[in-house]
């Protein structure tokens, strides 16, 4: 099938569209199409829909400090988890996906703090090494970006008697 010319009304169209875009990534070049000339003329007898642009609501986001008490209950160790889940021993797909199933029954158990063991990070980080900790490198990311990430009130590293390092706790809001 070969290729047709579009007509001035379809190259009008095509022009205001592009126009239009944005990329997905700002700093990534694109090479350009080459445009034939419209007259003024074509333009004048196109009419486009208004673009309405919805704006998402902001999403939550984990509070760095939380209020006095918990603050007080987490330094002093004295914070008892809800829910204890443990992903070190897992591969990265398996974690995420307990994680996520974790989420979703510590907020139908109206649980508050969930307790997330992740195995500590490494020591020494070499060139050569291994992906240990790997979880613990990703489970930030995770959480910021999963289904439940407006219904985190913050996320702290555990007390030494819940892991220390090498596990975190999930404070989870309050449901309205």
């Amino acid at each position: 099938m070969g290729r047709r010319n579009l007509s001035s009304d379809e190259q009008a169209l095509w022009t205001a569209l592009t126009r239009s875009v944005r990329p997905l990534r700002p700093g990534a070049r694109t090479p350009a199409l080459p445009v034939a000339p419209v007259k003024a003329t074509d333009v004048t007898r196109l009419t486009l829909p208004p673009v309405q642009t919805v704006a998402a609501p902001p999403l939550r986001t984990p509070a760095a400090i939380l209020d006095s008490g918990w603050e007080r209950r987490i330094r002093s160790g004295n914070l008892m988890p809800d829910m204890t889940i443990d992903l070190h021993g897992h591969s990265l797909a398996a974690a995420h996906a307990r994680l996520n199933q974790a989420l979703a029954t510590a907020w139908a158990r109206d649980a508050r703090v969930m307790l997330v063991v992740t195995g500590k990070p490494p020591k020494t980080a070499s060139v050569g090494a291994s992906r240990r900790g790997a979880i613990r490198a990703e489970i930030g990311h995770w959480l910021e970006t999963g289904s439940y990430a407006d219904r985190i009130a913050s996320v702290r590293i555990a007390h030494p008697r819940h892991g220390g390092d090498g596990a975190i706790y999930v404070i989870l809001r309050r449901k309205k």
